[in-house]
């Protein structure tokens, strides 16, 4: 009798925590929904808080005395400028929107307030999860975006996942897999035509200076869906801009040849014999816009981009998929700011994106973008030596813990496998002032050296490269690093034991 009351006991405790795990599955749904319309709302809020920046200009001039403002005629008509840009850059931001495959309903309500648990899911919970690069890596349960030569949605098991729209064309063998995928056809379809209509008109006729759209929209993108957002949120939007310059703009070529032309000459010369039939496979964390993920795909390797930001997966992807051709796209992404301008040319200067056609460049088969926190995607069992390269560029100092990112590159790598590293330390937590549970580790270049020691690296190169970050290359102030560029390569688990002391 014990034993049966005993079996019973266990079975009402087990589902006790089937029912707790639903529930916090759920709030972590609920979090991240409201988290995704807080990131889609500070894109929507962007051409009024750049209007009222305008108007701020506008009130400025107003209280010039009259003989100054005869010495800036020609204000009135910069302001209008200014204006007509602001309606370009919206215009290229909706239809990026109006793109974007959201791996959750956001129609569905959400009890959750503001507060210190929102903005950690906002910065953990982007999009978690890992899609498989071919069959070489693991598969996950967890969300999921992916780039490749398919088109298609797929959904895993256990949570939300969306795999954006493809770069190039739909492969027999990824068609037999819609059994887990959205319609192929109708989404490919319907955002084309979208597009279409959309290239029919102005771009000011797309969205207007108050921000109200005049065209058809997803039913997430309804305003009563949309949140009052602070401007540091419409700040990230204004910096995505700038991004897109540096990854997608005959502009950026400077800064790419700076920070990405040394680790695409590093991994050409590191794996020289590569095979086409068995290519290696190329982990880049903190990819952002996708630019070096793509070019180490052209270079004849699988290549995953992982990042962490919506902001930036949203845009990636819009970037990555739907471009028809080279400078579809103008954007002006020097306009926000009237400070060490040489010109108003300068900074009314239209820039055309993306400087070439993704689904033309010559990628590998296997090219993907993993939404996600790198700790938490990573440190699953199944990625232990699975890559043969790890590159991260303006990425380690990110970490909360720059020790764990070390930890897990080791980890991820095959023995011989090789990190090659390009950036600077300037930590992203360093100054959270007033927020007592944000971890920040902040070691020296030197302590980062001894450390990647610690975990079987030994170094191969190491020299220091001078570069900027999204610098408006012609503005009067150029902020510049010096940063650190290495080749580690990672030891045998046997040889990393005789070589601790």
């Amino acid at each position: 009798m014990s034993s049966v009351r005993a079996a019973e006991r266990e079975m009402h405790r087990g589902e006790d925590e089937d029912d707790e795990r639903r529930r916090q599955r759920k709030l972590e749904e609920a979090l991240e929904v409201k988290s995704l319309r807080r990131i889609i709302s500070a894109y929507l809020n962007y051409p009024e808080a750049a209007e009222e920046d305008v108007r701020r200009y506008e009130r400025s001039f107003k209280m010039l005395p009259p003989s100054h403002k005869a010495l800036l005629s020609h204000y009135p008509l910069k302001f209008q400028r200014l204006r007509r840009c602001i309606s370009v850059n919206s215009y290229f931001i909706f239809s990026m929107l109006q793109a974007f495959e959201p791996p959750l309903d956001l129609s569905q309500d959400t009890d959750v307030r503001d507060g210190p648990h929102l903005e950690r899911v906002s910065y953990n919970h982007d999009v978690s999860g890992v899609k498989s690069v071919r069959s070489s890596q693991s598969n996950s349960t967890s969300e999921r975006m992916h780039i490749s030569n398919s088109d298609q949605a797929c959904c895993g098991e256990g949570s939300s996942a969306v795999c954006s729209s493809p770069i190039g064309v739909t492969t027999k063998k990824e068609v037999n897999n819609e059994d887990h995928c959205d319609s192929i056809t109708e989404r490919h379809t319907s955002g084309r035509e979208y597009n279409r209509e959309m290239h029919n008109c102005d771009g000011n006729d797309a969205i207007d200076s108050n921000g109200d759209v005049s065209s058809p929209t997803r039913t997430w993108l309804d305003p009563s869906l949309q949140l009052h957002v602070p401007l540091v949120d419409v700040d990230k939007v204004r910096c995505i801009v700038r991004n897109i310059v540096r990854d997608w703009a005959a502009e950026g070529q400077k800064e790419r040849d700076q920070c990405y032309k040394p680790i695409l000459e590093e991994l050409d010369s590191l794996f020289a014999d590569r095979s086409k039939e068995s290519p290696p496979a190329c982990l880049v964390p903190g990819a952002g816009l996708g630019r070096l993920a793509l070019e180490i795909s052209c270079l004849g390797f699988i290549s995953q981009g992982n990042e962490f930001s919506y902001y930036m997966m949203i845009c990636s992807s819009f970037i990555l998929n739907h471009s028809r051709t080279a400078g579809e796209w103008t954007i002006y992404p020097w306009i926000h700011s009237n400070c060490n301008s040489l010109s108003d040319s300068d900074q009314l200067h239209p820039v055309s994106v993306p400087d070439i056609h993704p689904a033309s460049a010559g990628i590998t088969e296997g090219f993907s973008m993993c939404g996600g926190d790198f700790v938490e995607v990573y440190n699953d069992p199944n990625q232990v030596g699975v890559w043969d390269a790890v590159v991260t560029c303006f990425f380690i100092d990110t970490a909360h813990n720059i020790v764990e990112y070390i930890e897990i590159i080791s980890r991820i790598l095959k023995d011989g496998g090789v990190w090659i590293n390009m950036g600077p330390l300037l930590y992203h937590f360093a100054e959270m002032y007033g927020q007592d549970d944000e971890m920040s580790i902040e070691l020296s270049l030197e302590d980062v050296k001894r450390v990647a020691l610690h975990y079987g690296f030994h170094f191969e190169k190491e020299k220091t490269i001078e570069t900027t970050y999204t610098t408006n290359p012609k503005s009067m102030m150029q902020n510049r690093y010096n940063a650190a560029f290495w080749t580690m390569r990672k030891r045998s688990a046997i040889a990393t034991k005789q070589a601790t002391p």
